[in-house]
């Protein structure tokens, strides 16, 4: 995948460009829509399919306490719109304030003048997309500047599941619920966050079940409780059993939400590698032990419990 960080660099492919814009958080069935119609633009006109994205989400920028977690961070969107839409071109657009004083089409404009030979041919967006200062940009503007300037514009418009309208906020409710199924139906895939093994307490490796602790990055988790889970990362894949659930930090008692996962087969340390992680089924809630015995049991019944939902014989 060739990334572009800023858009000037845009100047560098080959044109002319087909863009589909979006800030994309999840890449469900209406974002692939509006990639696809770039990529199919890009094919039947010739020319390069850019997806141009931004980072942070304009809203941890503008109204950072109404932020939600995300169904996709940035690192974990990446990978997804590589494996799953072959998308090879990807400008990830800095959003900071500087760049939210800009309007509508102040940023169509500098679009225009990073392209390179060939120029803009096609902007693709969700009917419904706003941007620029105080969303003054809409498929209407887009249409009346394509007209002025040289490019056509695609509004795709919403994508409907089983009669379900696909959004974000949609599949956020999903996950958080623990709803995989109406999760997965409008993210045209199975839902998986994206972590970091960071070093923990180690209590599970002197238990007998060492585990991975990841940090997850800002991606929305299901509710607490005890999962079967598909992990892949560091090269490889493995089955697991996964804890996510509350327990105090050493600074200063805060509590905060972790995911501990015990994956079956590892043999090696993993420590600062990526993981991606599916949810494929609740085993049961989270539960406080007396004792370490008490857990251990827990934990070994635990794994026989994820593994016939993995389908992995049992060790009876």
């Amino acid at each position: 995948m060739d990334l572009l960080r800023h858009i000037g660099e845009l100047n560098r492919l080959k044109g002319p460009l087909h863009l589909a814009i979006g800030v994309f958080d999840g890449l469900h069935l209406g974002h692939q829509a509006v990639i696809r119609a770039a990529q199919q633009s890009a094919i039947e006109s010739g020319g390069t399919a850019v997806v141009v994205t931004f980072d942070p989400h304009p809203i941890e920028v503008l109204s950072p306490g109404n932020a939600p977690r995300m169904l996709t961070a940035s690192a974990h969107k990446l990978i997804l719109l590589q494996r799953q839409l072959g998308v090879s071109e990807v400008l990830v657009v800095s959003f900071d304030r500087d760049f939210a004083e800009q309007t509508g089409e102040q940023f169509v404009e500098s679009l225009i003048a990073a392209a390179p030979t060939g120029g803009l041919a096609r902007i693709c967006v969700g009917q419904a997309w706003q941007f620029g200062k105080g969303r003054s940009g809409d498929v209407g503007l887009l249409k009346t500047l394509g007209g002025r300037l040289g490019f056509e514009v695609s509004g795709i418009e919403t994508v409907e599941v089983c009669g379900m309208r696909v959004s974000s906020t949609r599949i956020r409710e999903a996950i958080a619920a623990g709803d995989f199924q109406v999760a997965a139906a409008l993210l045209g895939r199975v839902y998986t966050v994206y972590g970091t093994v960071i070093k923990g307490r180690q209590l599970g490796r002197t238990l007998g079940f060492p585990t991975a602790n990841l940090t997850v990055h800002s991606e929305q988790l299901p509710p607490t409780g005890v999962y079967a889970v598909r992990v892949t990362g560091a090269g490889d894949s493995w089955n697991g059993v996964a804890n996510l659930g509350y327990r105090p930090t050493v600074e200063g008692g805060e509590v905060k939400r972790l995911l501990e996962i015990h994956l079956f087969g590892l043999d090696s340390e993993i420590y600062g590698e990526d993981l991606e992680v599916e949810f494929v089924g609740f085993i049961r809630p989270e539960q406080k032990f007396d004792g370490l015995e008490g857990l251990r049991e827990q934990i070994a019944n635990d794994v026989e419990a994820a593994k016939t939902f993995l389908g992995i014989p049992r060790n009876d």
